[in-house]
């Protein structure tokens, strides 16, 4: 079992022992998730890296959820959703700032570009690696539009 996996379990339990009913809510989805991802396809032990691809994952769908519930006047579950996404973030690592999120960005598409002429065609190949160097310290829509910018700058 991963480490962060096991270090998930732990808290829940211990969430448990102090009666954090939502916190232990939360760990039980990210949980449920990880079970689901694990059987799904080839049925196998996930990784650390693969663990926190489905934590982004998670923490991806529970801001777009507050997105929409906000804007439908829905606040209370837009706030539900948030506080979910914060728990789901603790297992993440550190978030890049943005100057670093910008040097890794340069580092990529002078590694894809070579001598030539950074462009557009060249966005998947510079995402690809780019999320690489990243490894879960950058959401992707930042990344995107780093890379865009960078491109195109």
């Amino acid at each position: 079992m991963s480490e962060l996996k096991q270090k998930i379990i732990a808290d829940m339990t211990t969430a448990m022992k102090a009666r954090d009913k939502d916190t232990v809510g939360a760990l039980r989805m990210l949980k449920a998730a990880i079970q689901t991802e694990e059987v799904s396809g080839a049925k196998h032990e996930l990784t650390d890296a693969e663990v926190l691809r489905v934590i982004e994952r998670e923490v991806k769908k529970r801001r777009e959820s507050a997105e929409m519930y906000s804007e439908n006047g829905r606040q209370e579950l837009a706030d539900a959703e948030l506080a979910e996404a914060e728990v789901f973030a603790r297992y993440q690592p550190a978030q890049l700032d943005d100057d670093a999120l910008t040097a890794l960005v340069n580092s990529a598409v002078a590694e894809v570009a070579g001598d030539g002429a950074p462009n557009m065609k060249m966005m998947g190949q510079v995402m690809k690696l780019a999320k690489e160097k990243a490894a879960g310290q950058a959401d992707g829509k930042r990344l995107s539009e780093a890379v865009k910018s960078a491109l195109q700058g």
